[in-house]
């Protein structure tokens, strides 16, 4: 999966949006040239230099290796917040068997997956306890996950919106966004898709859901398939369009040779 992203990377401007940290994201897929919008997309970074032969526009800084990098972080305000609501949740969940928190740094996730079943309900309790002290937070829930967040308009829709705005293509009708994802966090992603009426939202699920994506794979398998079906497809555009500028170029040399003066 890791080649198959870097090669869609260097034909395309390629993101990985995710609710964990960026940090996380970026150690478990190892590629420098995608741009990372961790945190739900309240943490994004990417190289200075571009992706897939374009730029993006953003706050440039050097990152501890001195290379050249793009931030944008809609809720840097939020970072002491965070760290604190952490450390009270996870004195929290420590009361409820099988709980894990995660900081993903502007995001506190709560898993429940290895709760029992009947303490779900206990769990969130102890979580919106903890969040009546601060009204500035707003709880979400994912796949058996709960997710506490700043409390500002943004989340994995505005974050494509974004990157797609700081590619240049904000405005652009000739740009086809693809964004492929399996968790209910990302149907905000799947209707700025919508929203756009070109481009192609695809949610990945062994079962039906009620989903705003217009296509569906069933597992990481068929994504791999099909990441795979895309580089074939525009490396055919690619020499296609390389074989006809030959061709051009041969017939504009052949028409000097023939308009040449006889001697």
């Amino acid at each position: 999966m890791r080649a198959a992203v870097k090669e869609i990377a260097s034909l395309f401007p390629t993101a990985i949006i995710t609710g964990r940290s960026r940090e996380k994201v970026y150690e478990f897929v190892q590629l420098p040239e995608l741009y990372y919008a961790g945190s739900h997309g309240m943490d994004i970074m990417g190289p200075a230099e571009g992706c897939g032969g374009h730029k993006i526009q953003g706050t440039r800084v050097l990152n501890d290796e001195g290379n050249e990098i793009v931030m944008f972080q809609p809720a840097s305000e939020y970072t002491a917040v965070m760290d604190e609501i952490f450390k009270l949740l996870e004195e929290k969940a420590s009361k409820v068997n099988g709980a894990k928190v995660e900081h993903n740094k502007f995001c506190v996730s709560v898993h429940f997956r290895r709760v029992n079943e009947e303490d779900w309900l206990h769990l969130a309790e102890h979580v919106q306890q903890v969040l009546r002290s601060y009204p500035n937070l707003c709880l979400t829930q994912g796949r058996k996950v709960l997710e506490v967040r700043p409390l500002i308009l943004w989340n994995k829709g505005k974050a494509l919106d974004y990157l797609l705005k700081a590619f240049g293509f904000g405005n652009r009708s000739d740009v086809f966004p693809i964004y492929i994802g399996d968790d209910l966090t990302d149907e905000d992603a799947f209707k700025s898709v919508a929203r756009r009426k070109h481009g192609l939202a695809i949610l990945v699920s062994n079962v039906v859901k009620d989903t705003n994506a217009t296509c569906s794979l069933r597992d990481p398998s068929e994504v791999l398939e099909f990441l795979r079906s895309l580089v074939k497809w525009k490396r055919r555009c690619l020499s296609r369009h390389l074989f006809v500028g030959s061709q051009n170029i041969l017939h504009k040399r052949a028409g000097v040779g023939l308009n040449q003066p006889l001697t």
